[in-house]
């Protein structure tokens, strides 16, 4: 059976309960039943969940959501471009679909927008690619008689 875990910033929390939302909802349609969900306080502290959870080989895939807004300090900088490449890692390093759902906006209309606005639910098309990535994986494993 296919579990999935989605880690979900606090942080612009109206955001990021629209995304897990979206999410869910996205893995009903798929016939996922299994989908856990913690909370972090923020997108900085999504990698280290992420890693934690991918080690203990009990998740098929892993979604990722939460809102950085640009504001008016360099702090977006480093909170989007680490949580990206803090989130990258952990699936390269563990070969577990580590999918980015963070929205990285210049300003909260943007970020609503894509959390089930005019541009759709983020949050869904990330449980999406989780299930995707997770099927790719799978099927590389036949083709090349690894366990992954």
């Amino acid at each position: 059976m296919s579990r999935y875990l989605i880690v979900a910033a606090r942080f612009n929390e109206m955001i990021s309960k629209a995304l897990v939302s979206g999410a869910e909802e996205a893995f009903q349609e798929s016939g996922v039943r299994s989908v856990d969900t913690v909370w972090v306080p923020g997108c900085f502290e999504i990698p280290t969940v992420a890693a934690k959870a991918a080690r203990g080989g009990s998740y098929t895939g892993i979604v990722c959501l939460g809102a950085v807004i640009r504001g008016e300090t360099p702090h977006f900088d480093y909170v989007a471009g680490q949580a990206a490449a803090g989130i990258m890692k952990v699936g390269v390093d563990t070969g577990v679909p580590v999918i980015f759902g963070v929205l990285t906006t210049d300003t909260l209309e943007q970020a609503m927008n894509r959390a089930g606005g005019k541009a759709g639910n983020k949050g869904a098309d990330a449980a999406r690619a989780a299930i995707a990535t997770a099927q790719s994986l799978a099927k590389l494993a036949k083709f090349d008689g690894s366990n992954r």
